[in-house]
């Protein structure tokens, strides 16, 4: 019964090796996916109800101000960021938007659907970069050989890692890994042995994914699929009848100094332009700034 549907439903449950699959609209708007909603049941944390619904933990938490990620109440009813306005990019094989740590898959065969999946980024100090590349290597089971610059960080909490980490389930990179051509080759879209950091900022750089995602993403994915990773904290849909929509995202911390610090967040030129001379647009677009939800909010209709 808290289930709304504001568009055909579409957006179907995850389990292992199933991704999440949206139409694409044909209505001439760039929003996708339905609003979703969960009463909280005892024994509940919010990384528990991200995973059930495949979404990020921090998109839960920015969704659900105010609710304690570990201690959820009983009986609140959070919203489930599953509706989502597509980035301002080419859709074209995998698109990273960093700053509401999603990455979309623009199938090849396919340009009626999008699949939409959680990922964890590099962290301040060893952040993801933006870039067009493309695939260069794909291998199941890979092995991990840490770099020296992550073999010192460890060392210095006493902890030591090999020289090469075998596949398994010690290996970080969890069953899969596609390298990018982008630089030296080292950054990778990959799996994960651990259960958490997902839709969080805690990679040396790669973008890290759930296992059962990376599983059905490897198989469908060819060398060479053009990936392009962006930065897009505002995202904007426009349809043919006027009705305007924004989608804000917190804006990525620069440097230590920012972690856990309210930033704020321009709105691009074109999107000030259309709601100029709208006062209620105008509000609806300062709130949502300050807000930062990263849900889809109608500013006009």
């Amino acid at each position: 019964m808290y289930r709304a549907l504001l568009l055909s439903l579409t957006c179907l449950a995850s389990s292992a090796a199933h991704a999440i699959e949206y139409k694409l609209p044909t209505d001439g708007s760039n929003i996708v996916g339905t609003t979703e909603y969960y009463e909280v049941k005892q024994g509940d944390s919010l990384a528990d109800i991200a995973n059930k619904y495949n979404v990020g933990f921090l998109g839960m938490m920015a969704a659900n101000k105010g609710v304690d990620p570990f201690l959820p109440q009983p009986g609140k009813l959070l919203q489930i960021p599953t509706q989502v306005v597509l980035p301002d990019v080419a859709h074209k094989g995998i698109v990273v938007n960093l700053a509401e740590l999603r990455l979309y898959y623009f199938p090849k065969n396919d340009a009626s659907i999008v699949y939409v999946f959680p990922i964890g980024i590099g962290r301040v100090g060893r952040e993801t970069p933006n870039m067009t590349t493309s695939i260069s290597e794909k291998v199941k089971n890979p092995t991990w050989t840490p770099p020296a610059s992550i073999r010192k960080e460890h060392a210095a909490k006493g902890d030591i890692l090999p020289a090469v980490v075998p596949a398994g389930p010690d290996n970080p990179l969890g069953d899969y890994k596609m390298r990018l051509a982008y630089g030296h080759g080292e950054y990778l879209i990959h799996g994960t042995n651990k259960d958490f950091g997902i839709g969080m900022r805690v990679s040396g750089g790669c973008i890290r994914m759930n296992p059962w995602d990376v599983e059905w993403l490897f198989p469908h994915v060819a060398l060479g699929t053009q990936v392009q990773i962006i930065n897009q904290p505002v995202k904007i849909s426009q349809d043919p009848d006027g009705e305007l929509i924004v989608e804000v995202h917190s804006p990525l911390s620069k440097d230590e100094s920012q972690i856990g610090v309210k930033k704020s967040v321009d709105a691009p030129e074109v999107l000030l332009k259309d709601v100029e001379g709208d006062t209620k647009a105008k509000q609806r677009l300062y709130s949502e700034l300050d807000k930062q939800s990263g849900l889809p909010i109608i500013l006009k209709s």
